[in-house]
């Protein structure tokens, strides 16, 4: 029997390459700044505004997402993607070139909108320009682009940062980015133009500005909880929780928090993963080191395990073929309730550290199943005018659970400094409430796939 081509057959080799290329510098910079960030904000004298930039790219990217899902169903993913690549460029070299905090702020927020626009006109472009049998492995590039950073970024950038200064570990990547964009070219202009009125705007924009706020307001108020000012952490944490109903209300798809079947199942189930994963991803070398006394190089090791895993999870997604799209994701959901139990009880009295270096390639295996996964759900159930608002609205959930899970992660981490909570217990607690978590979003996999998809394919 004759091999069917792949995504890196001659037809499809730059988009694929261009793809690769423009995920990777994109979640480069996401990891280089946290190591740049130290230097940075000692230069530019903002070490009170330390949060800042992190807030400012996560509220803007929930901007850059709403905006991109209805214009890339008005135009295609040409111009959404062109423009968020030339916005993302401009916003390195804002931090890059930046003199005084609010500067570097803005750069980062700038970067966040860029972001936002360009995944989403990514997303789509994988459904424009590669048939369906290839979109699994289409978007398992999209997964190893996001892994390879994980692997070598955190040296470069400290490499950067050492020898050339911060500032480069911005201002570098602007010829590698505009060389990303220019292979994406030729696909980009081949990319079909959906037959639609351009005169349907929507408020989208403002409803994720609000979501984004809603979060920040939110992580603001737990942390206000954890150092006993509640007459200021009540307000926020109201308004925190109005703000982000009022904008996911919006942004996602109806039904979704009941899990509907189809596209909106798809989307809570893509959120509920991403939540569990970074709240307790965001603890993994902390708790090494804090109950199991290991060093600062030893303690990150899992993360670049779990990389490993999520790389092979991705590719083995692309390649089966055996079994439905939703039992793929229920066993990919399976192996993150695994590793989440098994972080639970490694954070008992007298559990051993080690075991968390297995677990987490279990976990990372997982996340390289679903995250595919949810993608190729979400854009076989699209029609062609609605890829790009589901895609939005797939990594509006992704975004905000995760911004939402990795604040309560460190509003637990919080209450044990203030003395409210053994940091054993604290991350036991973090364990048992991923798991749950995971397992309610693998009671809903049924509910992902179409009423007529069958149990298996061949």
């Amino acid at each position: 029997m004759e091999r069917s081509p792949g995504v890196f057959a001659p037809q499809w080799r730059l988009t694929s390459i261009g793809i690769a290329l423009a995920i990777s510098l994109f979640a480069f910079e996401g990891i280089a700044v946290a190591t740049a960030m130290p230097s940075a904000v000692r230069d530019l004298d903002g070490l009170a505004f330390f949060g800042w930039p992190y807030s400012a790219f996560l509220v803007m990217n929930l901007v850059g997402l709403g905006v991109a899902g209805q214009w890339c169903d008005r135009v295609g993913p040409r111009r959404p993607l062109l423009t968020g690549i030339a916005v993302f460029t401009a916003g390195l070299l804002l931090a890059g070139t930046a003199g005084h905090m609010a500067v570097f702020v803005l750069g980062r927020g700038t970067q966040g909108i860029g972001v936002g626009l360009a995944s989403i006109a990514v997303f789509q472009l994988v459904a424009t320009a590669y048939p369906p049998r290839l979109r699994p492995r289409a978007l398992a590039i999209i997964s190893a682009a996001y892994v390879l950073p994980a692997l070598v970024g955190p040296v470069i950038s400290g490499t950067i940062t050492a020898h050339a200064g911060w500032r480069w570990v911005f201002l570098g990547l602007v010829p590698l980015v505009v060389a990303g964009g220019l292979t994406l070219l030729p696909a980009l202009r081949t990319a079909p133009t959906p037959d639609r009125a351009p005169g349907d705007r929507s408020r989208k924009p403002l409803f994720a500005l609000l979501a984004g706020i809603g979060v920040v307001a939110l992580q603001s108020g737990g942390n206000a909880v954890v150092a006993g000012r509640t007459v200021l952490a009540v307000p926020l944490l109201a308004a925190g929780l109005l703000a982000l109903g009022a904008g996911l209300r919006e942004l996602l798809p109806r039904g979704s928090t009941r899990l509907r079947r189809g596209v909106p199942a798809v989307v809570a189930v893509r959120g509920l993963l991403a939540g569990a994963f970074y709240a307790v991803e965001s603890v993994v070398p902390l708790t090494l080191v804090t109950l199991h006394g290991y060093g600062t190089v030893a303690s990150g090791l899992p993360l670049l395990a779990g990389a490993v895993g999520w790389w092979a999870g991705a590719q083995a997604q692309g390649r089966i073929t055996t079994v439905t799209r939703s039992s793929l994701l229920r066993h990919g959901l399976i192996a993150l309730v695994c590793c989440f139990v098994g972080m639970a009880a490694l954070c008992l009295p007298g559990a051993p550290g080690w075991p968390v270096y297995l677990l987490w390639i279990v976990g990372g295996l997982g996340m390289g199943v679903c995250v595919p996964t949810t993608g190729v759900l979400v854009l076989d159930q699209s029609a062609e005018n609605e890829t790009g608002t589901n895609s939005s609205a797939l990594q509006i959930s992704d975004v905000t659970a995760a911004g939402l899970g990795t604040s309560g992660a460190g509003v637990l981490v919080g209450a044990t400094a203030a003395g409210g909570l053994g940091f054993g217990a604290a991350m036991t607690v973090l364990g048992i409430i991923a798991t749950a978590v995971c397992a309610t979003a693998a009671a809903g996999t049924s509910r992902t796939a179409p009423l007529k998809e069958r149990a298996a394919v061949g």
